[in-house]
């Protein structure tokens, strides 16, 4: 009984507009105090949650994004795409879509891109003839590609809560960002030619391909090094983001010769912030997660669900529910080690794939991004374009379609997912 009270009051407090980790910790203090059990729990639990090696990829890959943001890489990215593919119905729409898989295969965070990319790409976009809210619909969408291509932050998030192997999912989430990416561009194509917006009006010469390639060709190799290496075994995805934040050091200093030690000192405050944040979250729902397992709710779920069907895909559209609905409210790490650690045994048990089920999981999150109340992305993209929540929200409408369509392939048919990951097992 007193475990659900403790969900009650998460929920009465998280309503009432507190900040999520004081919502999380308030009522886990009073089941501790009503319980009689010792103070020193919380520091036990709270040091065993933080206690993670796949957890050190965090701020490593959030220190990569920053880095890149402030010492010029983005730009050369933008332009290498903006250079080979304006010629594509489109225009800088695709233009912008395709920095984002590329961006997103070093940074792994939607709003990083948003934040790195986003600035440069709706800029160009506005002085090229693009409307505001549309080049920030594309921008905003386009983004949740990070959390699903390798190396991605929530999906390390995911497996360090489960137990699942990182490296399984960080390869699980390859295909269906190359199927996001091409249903986001054939959106993207269909609006640019019904409004008329402009593209290339030529493809480049090989010249001109050459001249912007050449200075992006270092970033572009890090995603390559990224999952080559973690294909072959020659490094953990932690160690991967070790590598990744050498790597982007040595193109800044050396290759490139812009980056400045301000730079760093910047990218690293910026970065003990960004992970302060998320791991207080991880230590709090470490200790919630806790209450409901001595309480016996994972157990109870588990019978209500199985109660309801046995099927796979019946219990993944379930799952899609659960976790659209809390990514509305939540964010994906907060939700990841609240909501996961319940839903998922249940699943896992029916015979759903573990590794299927996180990018299920993770991408339902990302499109909580993009949806209110509380989308995160939201804020921060209309804040960046400089256009009203209603019109962005308009604007959205087209992106939506190739999204959801994305998630129902993904739960449709896990060989989406399975196929690089049954590679290496």
């Amino acid at each position: 009984m007193l475990g659900y009270l403790v969900i009650a009051g998460f929920m009465a407090l998280f309503i009432a507009g507190f900040p999520i980790v004081y919502a999380i910790l308030i009522p886990c203090i009073g089941y501790v105090l009503i319980e009689d059990l010792p103070l020193t729990l919380l520091a036990q639990r709270v040091t065993y949650a933080l206690d993670s090696f796949p957890l050190v990829a965090v701020p490593l890959f959030i220190f990569v994004g920053n880095l890149m943001n402030l010492s010029g890489i983005t730009d050369r990215i933008f332009n290498f795409a903006d250079t080979l593919f304006s010629r594509i119905h489109g225009g800088l729409a695709q233009v912008n879509i395709l920095g984002s898989l590329i961006f997103s295969g070093i940074s792994g965070a939607a709003l990083a891109d948003i934040a790195g990319l986003g600035r440069v790409e709706i800029k160009a976009m506005r002085e090229r003839g693009f409307d505001a809210p549309f080049a920030a619909a594309v921008t905003a969408s386009s983004s949740l590609l990070g959390p699903i291509f390798p190396p991605s932050i929530p999906l390390i998030v995911y497996g360090s809560a489960t137990s699942v192997s990182v490296v399984q999912l960080l390869l699980g989430g390859i295909l269906p960002a190359v199927v996001c990416t091409i249903f986001l561009m054939i959106a993207a194509g269909i609006v640019s030619v019904r409004a008329g917006y402009p593209r290339a009006p030529r493809w480049p010469t090989l010249r001109e391909a050459w001249e912007a390639t050449l200075p992006a060709f270092p970033a572009l190799m890090a995603p390559v090094l990224i999952i080559l290496g973690m294909l072959m075994g020659v490094f953990t995805p932690t160690e991967a983001a070790a590598v990744a934040v050498l790597y982007v050091l040595f193109v800044g200093f050396v290759v490139h010769r812009e980056m400045t030690w301000q730079h760093v000192l910047v990218s690293a405050l910026l970065t003990a912030r960004n992970t302060a944040a998320i791991l207080v979250i991880v230590a709090a729902a470490a200790m919630l997660g806790w209450i409901l397992s001595v309480e016996q709710i994972p157990q109870e779920f588990s019978a209500f669900v199985t109660g309801l069907s046995n099927d796979p895909l019946t219990l993944l559209v379930l799952a899609n529910v659960i976790f659209l609905l809390a990514g509305m409210f939540l964010d994906s790490t907060t939700a990841t080690l609240l909501i996961v650690p319940i839903v998922a045994p249940p699943l896992v048990a029916a015979g759903v794939d573990p590794v299927h089920l996180g990018l299920v999981v993770v991408f339902n999150l990302m499109i909580g991004l993009l949806t209110p109340p509380m989308g995160l992305a939201l804020f921060l993209m209309a804040d960046i374009a400089e256009v009203s929540m209603r019109q962005l929200l308009r604007a959205l409408v087209p992106f939506y379609i190739p999204l959801i369509v994305t998630q129902v392939v993904i739960t449709v048919w896990p060989e989406v997912v399975l196929a690089i990951p049954r590679m290496i097992r």
